[in-house]
């Protein structure tokens, strides 16, 4: 990043008031009357309804529509622990992204804390304020110890993005490139760089979705990760498998997929070359890939390939799908957001990316034309169609697996 835009991005953040989000006022307070309703007296009466039922409280505060965006700070963006402070701009921007896209409010929260005990104990206790929790940007293993024992907790949906949301789409592009490839999952050999959070949760999703765990490599600092290998944490364990490969080279001889959530420049050009026929690239690491699209492309002309970036085609953007997955989850007062409703969060991206694409989002990308292909395997952020598809999937998959406490809604489009 230049210096111009360091200060660019300084400003944006400072001016003209600190910081991207506010408290906005939804009722009238113009008058003697709306205060007294607003407050005392008049706030009494929400408050005696809720103390005789608590469900009121989604009748008469904003807790239907509220979600806390939490961090501990320890996996920011790639800058790694810089501490809850200093990832309080990156939740104020997941605010704006739930706002922007699928009108959900938002409180980001900060939590200092020492232990995962620490964390899961502050989120417990406030957790009755939110009709949702978004965990961001904490580091693994632990991301996965503060999840699970929040999702038995608690009965508001919690979900990890770095998680659950960079799967999904991961998992919506690579069925839709894999199809274009004339290859089934079923069947693929698909190679995972990266043994956190993101690269798990992925693994974990496309076993879902048919793959099978013999033949997934899932490799780490240390390689390949195998039963041969000790010291294994319990999440890396359950993708020890028989084999011999060992390195990241090993790995990619013959492979049909490689999905990158590591570091930069990690794949070379000898590596993609031993890949097997119309491989699958997905070189995730922002902003620098584990191989270049420009390098990838010069070493093979069958590939269909994705970064994390917006200035490639095909980007893995996770705003494609936790907005719009909260949305159906809180539109039928999901418990939780189950594997079922990450299913067909995959499964609507999947199809949305097969309809013609609108002319609004052409322009919005200053394109003339967009079609289902090897640039385009998973829409685009600014398609407003994301709503009607990942939404309304969410929802009827929260209802007919039996964690909404709500039918599906009358506003949404049919249940297919």
């Amino acid at each position: 990043m230049t210096k111009e835009l360091k200060q660019a991005a300084l400003d944006y953040h400072a001016l003209p008031a600190p910081g991207k989000i506010g408290i906005a006022i939804t009722k009238p307070c113009e008058s003697q009357l709306d205060l007294s309703l607003a407050y005392t007296p008049g706030v009494a009466e929400p408050v005696r309804a809720i103390a005789a039922d608590k469900e009121s409280a989604y009748k008469y505060t904003i807790k239907g529509n509220l979600v806390a965006v939490v961090t501990d700070g320890t996996a920011v963006l790639g800058l790694g622990n810089v501490g809850a402070l200093a990832g309080k701009p990156v939740m104020e921007g997941k605010a704006v992204l739930f706002k922007r896209f699928a009108n959900i409010d938002v409180f980001d929260i900060e939590v200092d804390s020492e232990t995962p005990e620490q964390f899961i104990e502050t989120v417990e206790r406030i957790a009755s304020t939110f009709g949702g929790i978004n965990l961001e940007d904490i580091a693994a293993p632990h991301c996965f110890e503060i999840e699970k024992r929040l999702v038995e907790k608690l009965d508001i949906p919690v979900f990890h993005d770095d998680q659950h949301g960079t799967a999904i789409i991961i998992a919506a592009g690579l069925m839709n490139a894999l199809e274009l490839q004339g290859k089934a999952i079923e069947t693929a050999k698909i190679v995972c760089l990266g043994a956190g959070a993101a690269g798990i949760a992925s693994m974990r999703l496309l076993i879902s979705l048919g793959a099978q765990r013999e033949n997934l490599r899932l490799i780490d600092r240390q390689g390949v990760i195998r039963s041969a290998r000790s010291g294994l944490n319990e999440y890396k364990q359950a993708f020890a498998i028989e084999t011999d490969d060992v390195t990241l080279e090993d790995a990619m001889n013959n492979a049909d997929v490689f999905i990158g959530v590591s570091g930069p420049n990690l794949v070379s050009k000898e590596m993609l070359a031993s890949m097997a026929d119309n491989p699958t690239v997905f070189a995730l690491s922002n902003p620098d890939p584990e191989i270049s699209p420009e390098l990838a492309h010069s070493v093979r002309s069958d590939l269909i390939m994705a970064t994390g970036r917006s200035d490639y085609p095909n980007q893995v953007n996770n705003v494609l799908g936790f907005p719009f997955i909260f949305r159906g989850a809180l539109d039928v007062r999901a418990r939780m957001i189950n594997e079922e409703m990450k299913v067909a969060a995959v499964k609507a991206l999947c199809a949305l990316a097969h309809e013609p694409v609108p002319d609004e989002v052409l322009k919005a990308y200053q394109v003339e034309a967009m079609s289902f292909g090897a640039d385009y395997i998973i829409p685009k952020p600014m398609d407003a169609r994301l709503m009607d598809y990942v939404a309304s999937a969410v929802a009827q998959a929260a209802v007919e697996s039996g964690v909404a406490a709500l039918p599906y809604p009358d506003h949404y489009p049919p249940a297919l």
